[in-house]
């Protein structure tokens, strides 16, 4: 029995290197996704984003329009700014788009983002939505860093401009793969051959944000529900606890 516990964990010594490594080469280091969902105006700014860019092509039939609401927008906001002609308020955010002509024109029929903040993690979707760069071998002409041969298209490259992809050694001596800007969008500048995306890294925050809020809407109601009880309970207690041990220490002073 000892021996068949000793030849186990030489076994695992031995595995978990190796999937360490495989691990750390699948792809760049992803960057901490600055997601707050309590942040209202930036759910709602995501939410923009999401209607104006995404919904042309990607559902999000868990997701009904009303549950906007539970970020501060009225009822005739969201019919007027984020839902298409002739829907309705307790719609699920569907698109006409149909399937068939999807997978013909792009090759592959554009997946529902309802759960996709959950599945992938907003630190992935924060990196993919930064990641694209100019590739001509690719149909779109379009590649990502993150998800490599991508199928679709940069549909925010007006906002980042053009990236291209650059290859370099670190100290160590391993190739590094970076993206450089070398065309200035609206949202990015190019200063003295540095570029600057801080108002587009905001944006695709803000559109992180949302997708993360859709895959649990009630998230919002429920830590905002939970402050309520934890201060009520706090303001009930505390009186309770001071009385209790004054009446505790009495006999001691």
């Amino acid at each position: 029995m000892k021996s068949k516990i000793r030849h186990l964990i030489a076994a695992m010594a031995l595995v978990l290197p190796v999937s360490g490594t495989v691990l750390a080469n699948e792809g760049p280091a992803l960057e901490k996704a600055p997601i707050d969902i309590q942040d209202t105006e930036s759910l709602q700014r995501g939410a923009q984003l999401f209607s104006n860019y995404c919904l042309s092509c990607h559902s999000a039939s868990a997701m009904r329009y009303n549950r906007l609401e539970d970020i501060g927008l009225s009822e005739e906001q969201i019919k007027a700014n984020l839902m298409p002609e002739g829907a309705k308020i307790g719609d699920q955010m569907n698109v006409s788009m149909d399937k068939k002509d999807a997978k013909l024109w792009l090759g592959a029929a554009p997946p529902d983002l309802s759960l996709i903040a959950r599945s992938r993690g907003a630190d992935y979707l924060y990196a993919y939505l930064r990641g694209f760069y100019r590739d001509p071998t690719r149909p779109t002409g379009w590649n990502n860093l993150v998800f490599d041969k991508v199928g679709m298209p940069h549909v925010l490259w007006e906002m980042q401009g053009e990236q291209v992809l650059k290859t370099e050694k670190n100290a160590a001596g391993h190739e590094e793969r970076k993206l450089e800007l070398v065309k200035a969008g609206s949202l990015t500048k190019l200063e003295n051959g540095k570029a600057n995306t801080v108002e587009f890294d905001k944006r695709m925050a803000d559109l992180t944000n949302y997708l993360v809020f859709i895959g649990e809407p009630a998230q919002v109601k429920r830590h905002q529900i939970g402050y309520v009880v934890l201060m009520f309970l706090g303001l009930l207690l505390l009186p309770l606890t001071y009385f209790l041990k004054k009446e505790y220490w009495k006999d001691v002073h």
